[in-house]
């Protein structure tokens, strides 16, 4: 197989490669060989997948459409009146009903139909024989090995004796089709519907396929139907159109070339006739992104596929509104696995990739080519772009879609992601998205993050591929990659880590061998200390990690497969064709158009992400016309249902927690939700819990010492907000409870500890999950955070999976025996269980998570112990100590036991317990922590921070 650097021009060795202002490949390299391609066909039971993204191919080097070895059996009926309004006589049009393998579909043609292809087939036949060159020498054996004369179109003497004319055309039809010539000829082809999409088997059904004319225009989306002009300036263009069973297309037949893949969703509709199209004997398609107006050779045909259409359409999940308002139905029995912490998701998504065979689908916030999946890494072969490269040079095509960002406001350089990706292999497509000034999307992003593979396994969450996200249960501060001891205090599996003196000096970036370190570079972070820079040297450390702890991440994700994975892949595919359209740049045929495989399928599972279980999984997200071409807030939907049907406990684990609607500046409802379930539990005098972890602080730079500066303070004024100050906060709300609010919600932060340079030092872990766990039998895992921007859907766009257990395990709640689901159980444990610290003393019991003993003997005491070790030692900001920026000052001045007797502070850290500690409700309770409207924080519309 051809690489592509054997036919472009090979990339120059420098540092500044990878900023180049145009991208090294702008065309695919059809790196398969005639011999590849006939491998790809070989298959008995269908074509490959692989098939749709070497369309071209096939037609460049004359690939029969038609499944080698398996015959086509053809039997025609008679057809009655189409519609009472038809005017041709009954018998003159053919019903034929075709089979090949494990397919079956069904034309109408007339008798002129026949003798049209009859004479196309004569004249090909005379051609052959007058014109005996090269090109044809294929089609010349194949006339040679007919062992007879081509049948006559009007049957034997003995046919027309025995037989009605259905009966010697069914004959006429099903001899051709048994000679090689005749049924791969071009304009067989076209009468019998056959193109190169027909028979992969992954696209589902045959469907439906033909010649059209369509109209251009009629897109739907924000610049480009700009006052209406494709109402009158419009031009007709000829087509194949080919419908499955959840999308229709068209293409260049000829050149196997698709313009336009349209899904089927809940706005898909079809009309007919001039009144809804404007043209006469026309079809119009309608979705949420456009009206496709086609137009047919009469009036007969444009009824048949109106009907053919809708029947086909009539099983598809995706033309109606699911639960929650979602696109997706929930999955049951989906192979599924949640992931706490990087270190397993990053190791199990490498193993995953290595599999593709078809496909890599990419969505992320942020991107780091450069990341290391498995660690620590002693050589490049599981850094994420030479995986995306190894892959694509084995013919797997990569798609990514990377937010595009404001870049004043943030540093994420997806510019350098792209450029480094798409310089590696043609087979890797990179596309940034929004273009803010011709979408006028300035505030919102792409926020999800999701990797599927082959549209069969697919994995979601809170983990962008990037920099400062891998990390595992011992959330390590530092990393020297030297000798490390244990040193036993923190209650983590392994306990605390203290470095020791390097001896070996600088870690050279292109020698990996015996390297020890797990967070090389850049991806070594303490980000409100100093937010990343020089994302084009990623090698080079953005923090002095002898003086700086780096900042431990903690996140959940997901893996699942099948019809739940698809339902992933279709929204990527969504998103990705969406963009391709709106951007003029991604038009041009290098950025292919995605096809998204039937559901029908989706049960055959080439692999399985090791330790899944199954479950009943529901793919929701967050979506708006400017990001996806659709509206959806099923994520918002779903949180507040759980809460609501919650019985027990609730569990929220999220970078933000902004929310109690004032229908003004805050508009999701889950706090309200929280709000009115505890009250329903109080009136009830029934237990009840809500625990809440969030991030102690939220993660822009800035130094907490002086105040934290605007951003930080913005995003804890909403928060605030939403805890305790102000009349739309939670307990505000709770006051009928009066003190004993504290018997039914906790809201709690993370924090460690470790030695650095012989020092003790500490740092809050960085709560970056979106999770809500619910009764130990369902939960929710995804990218979306609890606020506006992500819960409701018309601003950051998200994507989440709601997986509830179908099966059913012995548990315990509030004392008494409990039915609780397999994978939620596990789940709600393992963050227990490093949380509190049983993961180092199995001695605290975390099966109740309601009792009175866990709640307030493991989980308050816990995090109340914590916080005034924490304080004693460290004097920790933000606390609640400190109500005002004088006392802050004040706070600062005092002498620190780290400092002053490092011993005795060793002595006392001994007795922290898990990484959990209170948060500080009453943190500058007496200032205002809205941005001065002078400054550029102050400026920004409100709906930034909320």
């Amino acid at each position: 197989m051809a690489s592509p650097e054997d036919v472009i021009e090979p990339l120059a060795e420098s540092a500044a490669a990878q900023s180049l202002n145009r991208r090294r490949f702008s065309h695919d390299c059809h790196d398969l060989t005639k011999d590849d391609l006939d491998g790809l066909m070989s298959r008995s039971e269908g074509r490959p997948f692989i098939v749709v993204h070497h369309l071209s191919e096939i037609e460049d080097k004359g690939i029969p459409y038609f499944i080698p070895d398996v015959p086509v059996k053809c039997r025609l009926d008679n057809t009655e009146k189409h519609t009472t309004r038809s005017r041709v006589s009954i018998g003159t049009l053919y019903t034929l009903h075709l089979t090949h393998g494990q397919f079956h579909w069904t034309i109408k043609r007339k008798y002129k139909n026949f003798q049209e292809v009859h004479r196309d087939l004569y004249k090909h036949k005379m051609m052959l024989h007058l014109l005996p060159i090269g090109r044809f020498a294929k089609e010349r054996q194949q006339l040679r090995n007919m062992s007879e004369e081509m049948p006559s179109l009007h049957g034997t003497e003995r046919a027309r004796r025995t037989s009605s004319k259905v009966k010697y055309l069914e004959e006429y039809l099903n001899c051709l089709l048994e000679n090689t010539f005749c049924k791969n000829d071009s304009s067989m082809l076209e009468f019998l519907s056959i193109s190169p999409l027909s028979f992969v088997s992954d696209l589902g059904p045959k469907g439906l396929e033909g010649y059209i004319l369509k109209r251009s225009g009629g897109h739907r989306i924000l610049g480009l139907n700009c006052i209406g002009h494709h109402q009158i300036c419009f031009r007709w263009s000829r087509r194949w159109l080919v419908v499955k069973d959840s999308f229709l297309l068209y293409m260049k037949r000829d050149s196997g070339s698709i313009d336009f893949v349209l899904l089927f969703d809940p706005e898909f509709k079809t009309k007919v006739g001039r009144a809804d199209t404007g043209t006469k004997y026309g079809v119009c398609f309608e979705n949420f992104t456009r009206n496709l107006i086609i137009k047919c050779n009469g009036y007969r045909q444009s009824q048949w596929w109106n009907s053919e259409i809708k029947r086909l359409a009539e099983t598809c999940d995706f033309l109606k509104t699911q639960r929650f308002e979602g696109f997706a139905p929930p999955r049951e029995n989906t192979l599924t696995k949640w992931y706490v912490n990087g270190s397993g998701y990053f190791a199990d998504l490498a193993d995953a990739l290595e599999q593709a065979k078809e496909e890599i689908f990419i969505t992320d916030w942020w991107l780091s080519p450069e990341v290391f999946l498995k660690r620590p890494a002693t050589n490049y072969y599981w850094r994420l772009d030479e995986i995306l490269k190894r892959k694509a040079e084995m013919g797997v095509k990569v798609c990514v879609l990377l937010y595009k960002e404001v870049e004043m406001a943030l540093g994420i350089n997806s510019e350098h992601s792209k450029r480094t990706l798409m310089n590696m292999h043609p087979n890797i497509k990179v596309m940034r998205h929004p273009d803010h000034v011709s979408s006028a999307v300035f505030l919102w992003a792409h926020h999800e993050k999701m990797v599927a593979i082959d549209q069969t396994v697919a994995f979601v969450g809170g983990l962008d591929l990037a920099f400062g996200r891998w990390d595992d249960s011992q959330h390590h501060l530092t990393d020297l990659g030297l000798t490390e001891t244990t040193d036993g205090g923190n209650g983590m599996a392994g306990g605390s880590k203290t470095s020791e003196p390097d001896k070996q000096g600088e870690q050279d970036p292109h020698d990996l061998t015996g390297n020890t370190k797990l967070w090389l570079g850049k991806d070594y972070s303490n980000f409100i200390k100093r937010d990343w820079v020089q994302l084009d040297r990623p090698f080079e450390d953005n923090i002095d990690r002898t003086t700086v702890p780096r900042m431990p991440w903690r996140d959940l994700s997901a893996a699942f497969h099948g019809k739940a994975a698809r339902d992933v892949a279709r929204h990527f595919i969504q998103r990705w064709n969406f963009t391709k359209i709106f951007k003029i740049k991604y038009k041009d045929d290098f950025y292919p158009y995605l096809l998204p495989k039937s559901h029908s399928t989706a049960d055959s599972l080439p692999f399985t992400v090791p330790g899944s279980k199954k479950a009943k999984v529901q793919v929701l997200r967050s979506a708006d016309r400017w990001s996806t071409g659709t509206c959806e807030s099923s994520i918002h939907n779903a949180y507040i249902d759980t809460i609501n049907k919650s019985e027990h406990y609730i569990y929220i684990e999220n970078q933000f927690f902004i929310s109690c609607s004032d229908q003004k500046t805050v508009h999701n409802g889950i706090g309200d939700a929280i709000v009115n379930r505890i009250l329903r539990a109080y009136r009830e005098k029934k237990k009840y819990r809500v625990y809440v972890v969030v991030p102690l602080l939220p993660g822009f730079e800035g130094d907490i010492s002086t105040g934290g500066g605007n951003a930080i303070q913005a995003i804890l004024h909403f928060t605030y907000r939403t805890m305790c100050r102000g009349e739309f906060s939670i307990l505000s709300r709770l006051s009928e409870l009066k003190d004993q609010w504290t018997e039914y919600i906790t809201l709690c932060g993370l924090r460690t500890h470790a030695q650095l340079s012989e020092s003790p030092v500490t740092e809050l872990i960085y709560v970056h999950s979106k999770t809500l766990i619910a009764d130990d039998r369902c939960y929710i895992i995804g990218s979306a955070n609890i606020n506006d921007r992500s819960m409701l859907g018309s601003r950051d766009s998200e994507l989440a999976v709601f997986v509830e257990d179908e099966e059913r395990v012995p548990s315990i709640m509030g004392g008494e025996e409990y039915q609780a689901g397999p994978l939620t159980l596990a789940l709600r444990k393992e963050c227990f269980r490093v949380l509190v610290g049983a993961a180092s003393d199995p001695s605290i019991n975390i099966d109740d998570p309601i009792s009175d003993e866990f709640f307030f003997l493991v989980w308050n005491d816990t995090a109340k112990t914590n916080v005034n070790i924490y304080d004693k030692v460290f004097k920790c900001l933000p606390c609640n100590s400190v109500h005002s920026m004088q006392a802050l000052r004040d706070y600062l001045n005092v002498a620190r036991l780290c400092d002053t007797d490092p011993e005795q502070a060793k002595e006392e850290l001994k007795a922290i317990r898990g990484v959990l500690v209170h948060f500080p409700l009453k943190f500058l309770c007496e200032e205002n922590l809205l941005p001065p409207r002078n400054t550029k924080e102050g400026m920004a519309p409100v709906g930034l921070w909320t």
